[in-house]
């Protein structure tokens, strides 16, 4: 059962604030079998890796601890990315492989990977669907999708679709909305363009418009031509519709008070989470910190949209960070939530609700704060 507790006051003192090969890995629905042996809480790494293998469906597995260097092989590598050339993978291994790996490609590593293959950015971007689709996690439709978000900085974030047996369809993660998250926890100034292995879905077309107001991004899909958000979504309902003249990018950090008694270190990255999370249209901010049996702590701020329904509850932006670095909702031990005392809407519930689903033997700890004077 889940546990959960709750924290309720608030310090009045401030804190400071605190982080085309698409078809390599085209999954047929007629593997269905496969994919929910893959999925089964039964199965052990070493199974899932040899089992996905055979099947050619690259290193996609539900349950697996963090990807370290024994076992993310180079052999696993070539059969995901048959098209880059060994000293790109042998680059990408080290990177995929070195620990606190967050789903991040730094600028200096892109620039590298693109002179050694000889292609632009945007290609490379495409190319590298088959490695973000290793990270789906999509149990319900089997249906992969790998995105790949270019920030501003010139750092490429990978992303991919999470769905989550048990509860709402509606708390899934698109691939853009990954990706995109990834990009928005790193800090991003904004997000110039993002790769994905179909079209986005009008949900995404909405998440993306928050993060872009004007539809400056390109969205690339291999073998058809470059187009710009604007294009895919023509008189887009936006931010300035209801007054907002920016998105959510660049970040704009939120004072907000530490709640009285939490001194924990997953209590305070959560509230670090909080002080990150984009609410302009409720002022209802909130953070999520995940703790694992391991030991590492995963950071989720909620990125509010305008059209309401995408939003991303902090609880799924750190979900996605915890997935990228390679660990799985079975590694949850405890969840920490900081969220606006006295908000009109809270993310209580439906944490509760999804960790119930995902991780039931979790211990909830919910704290409230408000901004610091």
């Amino acid at each position: 059962m889940l546990r959960c507790s709750r924290v309720s006051a608030v310090d009045g003192e401030g804190a400071e604030a605190v982080p085309g090969a698409a078809e390599t890995l085209s999954l047929k629905l007629e593997r269905k079998g496969t994919m929910a042996k893959a999925f089964s809480k039964g199965m052990d790494r070493r199974s899932a890796l040899a089992t996905l293998g055979f099947a050619g469906l690259g290193l996609v597995g539900m349950r697996w601890p963090p990807m370290h260097a024994d076992d993310f092989k180079a052999d696993a590598l070539s059969k995901v990315l048959p098209q880059f050339s060994a000293k790109s993978r042998e680059q990408l291994l080290r990177l995929l492989t070195a620990p606190g790996f967050s789903g991040q490609i730094p600028i200096s590593e892109v620039a590298t990977l693109a002179a050694s293959e000889g292609k632009t950015v945007n290609t490379l971007m495409v190319e590298l669907l088959p490695l973000a689709r290793t990270y789906a996690r999509p149990p319900i439709s089997n249906y992969l999708v790998g995105a790949v978000a270019r920030g501003s900085s010139g750092a490429l974030y990978l992303g991919a679709n999470i769905e989550l047996p048990g509860h709402s369809l509606g708390f899934s993660v698109h691939g853009e909305q990954f990706a995109l998250s990834n990009a928005y926890m790193h800090s991003e100034q904004g997000v110039t363009a993002i790769a994905v292995t179909a079209a986005p879905c009008g949900h995404c077309r909405q998440f993306m418009i928050e993060v872009s107001p004007a539809g400056d991004i390109e969205v690339l899909i291999a073998g058809s031509p470059a187009v710009k958000l604007s294009t895919l979504l023509p008189m887009a309902f936006g931010p300035k519709d209801l007054g907002f003249k920016d998105g959510a990018l660049p970040v704009k950090e939120v004072n907000l008070a530490r709640p009285k008694g939490a001194s924990d270190e997953l209590t305070l990255a959560a509230l670090d989470a909080a002080r990150k999370s984009y609410a302009p249209y409720t002022k209802a901010h909130s953070g999520v910190a995940i703790g694992t049996a391991a030991g590492h702590i995963y950071k989720g701020a909620y990125i509010e949209n305008v059209a309401f329904n995408p939003s991303l509850s902090p609880l799924q932006t750190a979900l996605a960070a915890l997935i990228v670095a390679g660990e799985d909702s079975s590694a949850i031990a405890r969840v920490a939530l900081v969220e606006m005392e006295g908000a009109v809407i809270s993310q209580r519930s439906v944490t509760e609700a999804a960790l119930h689903a995902m991780a039931p033997v979790a211990k909830l700890d919910v704290a409230t704060t408000k901004m610091a004077v």
